[in-house]
């Protein structure tokens, strides 16, 4: 079972220190998506603030980051999630700094690409929440994970920009990396990260387990197998619950284990 992370409600429009030169804001958009609300991360660079995910267009929020941050070098997005990027237009305003992300979702003046370097981050291409998702890792074991690691829940899913397959794989990926301490888009650092990436996939194993059992006992429907995996599930919750499981049976379908036919979903021998 995974170990969740817990921490108080945090003081708004604060930048707050996390280790030596990296500074978290937490916004104000709270919600069973976003826990606390979206972690903006400031980190000094010789040549400034480097600003990690801004997230929401939030007034106050917007203008504490700019308070916070002094002089920019620039805006970074680990993905185009809007809780994560939605500032970046008003953020920008004024300021003659680039954008950074990957894709073209975000609209960057600077595209990431996989194993680059960004003010001594390396860029890992981590796609799985989504296509575009990216984390950084530092020298000395920082990395920054976005949506991909969080300590407070395991990160949704959501084809077609999100894919099961990519997601553990990208999970494991981060195993075989030499980093001490996650710093996530949402909730608290992680401080055994390996473990936790450890307990996740035995998580998201488990999950596929149960799908599997589903479809060997006559389960296809999507909605069925929500009902018999999540019994007690908020109702609100349903519908991204749904989209999991969904992603779970796409990856058994590239697989050849599954397979979606004209009375649902199906095991392949």
């Amino acid at each position: 079972m995974v170990q969740f992370l817990t921490e108080d409600e945090p003081q708004r429009e604060v930048a707050v220190e996390i280790v030596p030169g990296i500074r978290r804001m937490v916004a104000d958009n709270p919600s069973k998506m976003t826990y606390r609300g979206t972690n903006t991360y400031l980190i000094d660079t010789q040549d400034g603030t480097l600003i990690v995910d801004p997230g929401p267009d939030l007034p106050a929020h917007i203008a504490a980051i700019r308070a916070e941050a002094g002089r920019v070098a620039g805006i970074l997005a680990t993905h185009s999630h809007f809780d994560h990027v939605q500032s970046i237009p008003a953020l920008q305003a004024g300021l003659d700094v680039p954008v950074y992300a990957l894709g073209n979702r975000v609209a960057a003046d600077i595209a990431l690409a996989e194993a680059g370097s960004l003010h001594g981050w390396r860029v890992l291409h981590t796609p799985g929440h989504i296509d575009d998702h990216v984390c950084l890792l530092r020298d000395d074991g920082v990395m920054l994970t976005g949506d991909h690691v969080m300590g407070w829940s395991s990160s949704v899913v959501i084809p077609p920009e999100g894919d099961m397959a990519d997601y553990m794989g990208s999970l494991s990926r981060l195993l075989g990396e030499n980093s001490g301490l996650y710093l996530p888009g949402h909730g608290p650092p992680i401080t055994e990260p390996h473990n936790y990436v450890r307990e996740l996939l035995a998580h998201r194993h488990g999950r596929e387990a149960e799908v599997l059992a589903c479809l060997a006992d006559g389960v296809g429907s999507v909605e069925a197998m929500v009902a018999r995996i999540y019994p007690e599930l908020a109702a609100q919750l349903v519908p991204m619950a749904a989209r999991n499981l969904t992603a779970h049976l796409l990856k058994l379908a590239k697989e050849g284990r599954a397979e979606e036919q004209s009375v649902g979903w199906v095991s392949v021998a």
